[in-house]
């Protein structure tokens, strides 16, 4: 059906907007080798030939097929956004602006708030509260696409908050349960909402440090399962830490048990959950705990928990092999989602602070070559029926070299391969695979707007050095506006 305008205004509007999104800067990625191992054969990417990875398999260049299920109006409106997004000067004036004591203002803070809400906000979130977060769940359902829950909590040293935000998970996974069947795929949460931050830092203190010494006795540790590689940073833990008081026994207690009563309800609910990683001074602490409530959760060859491994990390390959491996040697099902990172900065600032080397790949290519090899790995365990993935990435070469390789699997259908990509963003990448078959999430969260600016601060700092996929989801709206305008006026 033809589209037609009923306002030469907003015509004239749509097509001034093209016009400027036509001169849209470009910025190159900035993220973040494989690594060597002398024991182990390294899992490779084979690259199909570039005419298969264009065509048969992902097509990511008809905008008409790819935006067709999008209104004129979400579609011009994610555009603005984007377009926003890549000016680097107005990002890094935000992010100022958020971190200054202006904040502290009250007329302030409300003009900021209300700004952030109606802009970047309502692009890159699901909504404020669980309803609202449902519902944009089943309009992206309408697209082809599945909703990943993220209530939006994090970094709390509050006792009683960690309990709050355990009551915010379990409705979010009551609203999950609640929508069509399949259409929420998981449900996201951080352990630093449900643990205390300082908790976190201090089993992880007390972890790295039996990783160097070995008979370090640690009393509350439940298991052996795997945390570090011979290259993990243990910086973050120059001196041998105290044991843990019989306070934090108690509260690491309460914090396991939390995550234990979510994974319970997910189980019930049959909504997968997925532990987001976090930085690295606590990490220890947070795979220790995911672990724990994989092997207590994973059962019948179905994993219900899955860790998060961030490849821009360069102990990242060699973790996800022993991992794997320990709990394939368990008979557990260990499902993973694999990401690039998105504590950069924070990352290493901290280790040069420290004088060490910072943790994270040197260069670009070094990241996207780990991430490839991780993703090639969880897929030939997926083919080998005894893994799960969710590949979570912006980057259309991961995207299309990952697609090749399951297809040549034949595991295109799979229900333990799922892709996926942040709300607001990749849309190309997220439509193009969903239109050649595979299972595709976007990553939806939602919350309070002042609960989520960590997360929206940390999209800011990501789009500053990673719009070349943004730059391609502008091109290809732009040429669909400007077909859509011109299918108008014909």
């Amino acid at each position: 059906m033809a589209i037609r305008f009923q306002a030469p205004k907003l015509l004239k509007n749509l097509r001034y907007f093209t016009r400027a999104l036509n001169s849209a800067s470009t910025t190159s990625i900035s993220a973040v080798s494989p690594l060597n191992f002398d024991e182990k054969p390294e899992p490779t990417i084979e690259k199909p030939a570039a005419n298969r990875l264009g065509s048969s398999v992902l097509d990511i260049n008809d905008h008409e097929k790819l935006f067709s299920l999008l209104s004129t109006t979400k579609l011009t409106r994610a555009a603005a956004n984007l377009h926003l997004a890549a000016v680097e000067p107005l990002v890094d004036f935000g992010i100022w602006v958020m971190n200054s004591r202006l904040m502290d203002i009250d007329l302030a803070r409300e003009v900021v708030m209300c700004t952030v809400r109606h802009s970047f906000y309502e692009h890159f979130c699901a909504g404020e509260s669980a309803p609202e977060a449902t519902d944009c769940v089943r309009r992206v359902n309408d697209a082809g696409l599945r909703g990943m829950l993220v209530y939006a909590v994090e970094h709390t040293d509050d006792v009683s908050e960690c309990e709050q935000n355990l009551q915010g998970f379990l409705q979010t996974v009551q609203s999950a349960k609640s929508l069509p069947p399949e259409s929420a795929s998981f449900v996201i949460a951080k352990i630093s909402a449900i643990c205390p931050m300082s908790l976190l830092q201090r089993v992880s203190d007390l972890l790295r440090w039996q990783q160097r010494d070995p008979s370090f006795n640690l009393p509350w540790k439940l298991n052996n399962f795997p945390l570090f590689s011979d290259c993990s940073p243990l910086y973050h833990t120059l001196q041998k830490p105290e044991p843990l008081t019989l306070q934090e026994e108690n509260e690491l207690q309460s914090a396991q048990q939390r995550l234990q009563k979510l994974c319970q309800e997910c189980l019930e609910a049959n909504v997968p959950l997925t532990v987001d990683a976090e930085d690295t001074f606590v990490q220890p602490a947070i795979d220790y705990l995911t672990y724990n409530a994989a092997l207590s959760n994973n059962k019948a060859g179905k994993p219900i928990v899955y860790n998060t491994i961030q490849a821009y990390l360069k102990d990242a390959k060699e973790r996800l092999f022993l991992a794997t491996e320990a709990a394939e040697k368990m008979g557990v099902p260990m499902g993973f989602k694999l990401v690039r990172g998105a504590y950069m900065s924070s990352e290493s600032k901290l280790a040069a602070s420290l004088g060490f080397d910072s943790p994270i790949h040197n260069s670009i290519q070094e990241t996207h070559a780990c991430y490839n090899d991780c993703a090639s790995y969880m897929l030939e365990k997926i083919a080998d029926g005894s893994g799960a993935v969710v590949l979570a990435t912006h980057n259309v070469e991961s995207g299309q070299l990952a697609a090749a390789k399951a297809t040549d699997l034949g595991i295109k259908g799979d229900q333990k391969l799922e892709f996926a990509q942040l709300y607001g963003m990749a849309e190309a990448l997220s439509y193009g695979l969903r239109n050649a078959g595979f299972q595709v999430s976007k990553y939806m969260p939602f919350g309070p707007v002042d609960k989520i600016i960590p997360y929206l601060l940390r999209r800011a700092e990501e789009n500053r050095g990673f719009l070349s996929a943004s730059n391609l989801d502008r091109q290809l709206m732009r040429k669909e506006l400007m077909r859509r305008v011109n299918a108008a006026v014909m």
